[in-house]
């Protein structure tokens, strides 16, 4: 006999029970496997975000300096800014990290808050706006000089070996970049303790070692003596 309609519920064969079972419990399996796929990618984050920083404002930290670099002599680091928020700066008055490590080309170096003012870039090699602003800069100190009274530093992170212009140092060799610059290390120690959000990074450090400015991308070179200015000072640029 043909199953009848009862009311305007869907027509069920006695054939269709069995099969409507099994497909409740494959759907059903299929959402478990897809929740706990969702629970592992959560758990894991974007791949290439940086790591959190998580109270290293109290220690020292020790360890080596990623590949790029011709050494393995440790860097140290302490002390931490935070993150540019959205419509301020918190990290503006704050006394900046002491760094020691080597440069790209193996040489010792010390980025911290004594010392005198100065300017520190932070530059990634394979991205395409610093390769666009430290030959500008190249030329600027050409034409101009570095600045007087005001130190310039450098800092190489994000290494990456199949990216464009491995290893940096070659780079920034064949760049003309003889500004001092520190090889960051592989755990990305130095970017994170800065607060680095994109690049190329400026941050802008009075004579007492506190930030003045932090700010990244491609500027032009009256903008970049304007930083200088800054540091020199210890005044923020005209606005105007």
């Amino acid at each position: 006999m043909t199953p009848s309609r009862s009311g305007s519920g869907p027509v069920v064969r006695p054939d269709e029970v069995g099969r409507s079972s099994s497909m409740v419990w494959i759907v059903g399996l299929v959402v478990v496997v897809i929740a706990g796929l969702l629970a592992v990618f959560i758990a894991r984050g974007p791949g290439d975000s940086a790591p959190p920083i998580e109270d290293e404002t109290a220690a020292v930290k020790t360890i080596k300096p990623a590949s790029g670099g011709s050494t393995t002599a440790p860097t140290f680091i302490e002390g931490g800014l935070p993150a540019i928020g959205t419509d301020s700066d918190p990290a503006v008055g704050m006394t900046i990290p002491e760094m020691k490590g080597t440069t790209v080309d193996g040489k010792p170096i010390t980025i911290g808050p004594s010392g005198g003012p100065k300017v520190i870039v932070f530059m990634a090699h394979w991205c395409p706006h610093c390769r666009a602003e430290i030959p500008r800069l190249v030329d600027h100190f050409a034409a101009d000089g570095e600045p007087e009274g005001v130190k310039i530093f450098g800092v190489s992170t994000r290494v990456d070996t199949k990216a464009p212009n491995y290893p940096p140092s070659t780079w920034l060799k064949d760049a003309g970049w003889t500004v001092p610059t520190m090889a960051d290390s592989q755990d990305l120690d130095a970017l994170r303790l800065f607060g680095v959000s994109s690049f190329p990074y400026f941050v802008v450090v009075d004579d007492t070692g506190k930030v003045l400015i932090r700010t990244s991308g491609e500027l032009t070179m009256e903008t970049f003596d304007s930083l200088v200015e800054a540091a020199r000072t210890g005044k923020l640029p005209d606005a105007g």
